[in-house]
């Protein structure tokens, strides 16, 4: 990091000097007008806005609190405590946590030298995302839906990625643009937000999901994942084997939180995987369709043009790439 940037981020705001020197606690009233302790998005957002970037208020607790909107917190430097639902949760250096706007959690004063990021989002947001990507990645989908579907369940996803390079550059450029950025900031940010998302849920081995259906939602995501491998030549006996449990519950979990099968899942990724090699590559489309683990043709055609309203000829005429 920069070293302006990095004084930038350790210098006192106004609200922690009127904290450190006339007040111990909170001023809920930069926060909400509820009676109730909800932070509300239109004290921090301006008006239109969906996203909004803001180092985290230290030196006071924060007490148990939710909010209308879903918040991240990125540690840039030292540590983060907080109890989330009862539970306590030690964040660290380089780590990133995702709330739900139905989570309640309290904070513990923060040090001097402790600078968090705290990520302002309106379920929105995650729609205007999601549309940028040219292939749906269900681990995507899954992960944001578990923070901003109409579930009234408290949810949170903790990524333990300190060591991951990519992130940390990536959260690093967010930083800048949030204290250097200029005209098109905002448009960046969203970009870099929406690349942020992109390479977390490679991370799934470093990921604690919290919710309801805990253990489910992480054995979703062990499915989809594997599916993300494996579309080639998965099989649904393989994945109940890898996570020992029967064919049958495997289904019933998949039907339960994703509303398809299983064939549906491996089928959705191959035909994902197929457009995206017609759009990126030269590859002969006799070839693809086997790349992608399909021997019948005519089958591969055919639900290929029920997905897309065209052929694969067509489709790699209208979206190819230069390449």
């Amino acid at each position: 990091m920069k070293e302006s940037i990095h004084n930038k981020l350790l210098e006192l705001t106004e609200e922690e000097s009127i904290l450190l020197y006339n007040s111990e606690e909170i001023n809920k009233e930069l926060y909400t007008d509820n009676s109730q302790f909800i932070v509300d998005s239109n004290k921090l957002l301006n008006t239109g806005e969906l996203i909004h970037i803001r180092k985290h208020t230290r030196f006071v607790k924060f007490p148990e609190h939710k909010h209308n909107f879903i918040e991240f917190n990125y540690v840039y430097q030292g540590e983060l405590k907080q109890k989330i639902a009862g539970k306590e949760i030690h964040l660290k250096e380089g780590e990133l946590l995702f709330l739900n706007q139905y989570i309640t959690h309290e904070l513990e004063a923060s040090k001097e030298e402790h600078i968090i990021i705290n990520f302002i989002i309106k379920p929105e947001f995650f729609d205007y995302i999601i549309s940028l990507l040219e292939n749906d990645n269900p681990v995507i989908n899954f992960l944001m839906s578990t923070l901003y579907t109409n579930c009234s369940d408290g949810e949170y996803i903790h990524f333990k990625v300190s060591k991951n390079k990519e992130i940390q550059d990536i959260v690093e450029s967010i930083i800048v643009e949030l204290y250097e950025g200029g005209i098109v900031s905002k448009a960046k940010t969203k970009l870099l937000v929406g690349l942020l998302l992109v390479e977390l849920v490679k991370c799934s081995d470093d990921i604690d999901v919290f919710s309801g259906d805990n253990y489910e939602k992480k054995m979703i995501i062990e499915i989809l994942k594997y599916i993300d491998d494996n579309y080639r030549d998965g099989s649904l006996i393989q994945i109940s084997y890898i996570l020992k449990q029967s064919d049958y519950k495997i289904s019933k979990l998949i039907k339960k939180h994703l509303n398809c099968t299983f064939k549906e899942l491996l089928q959705e990724k191959k035909l994902a995987k197929s457009s995206e090699l017609l759009i990126y590559t030269n590859m002969p489309i006799t070839q693809i369709i086997e790349e992608v683990g399909y021997e019948n043709l005519t089958y591969f055609y055919k639900i290929f043009k029920a997905k897309y309203n065209m052929t694969p000829k067509d489709y790699r005429k209208v979206n190819k790439k230069i390449v």
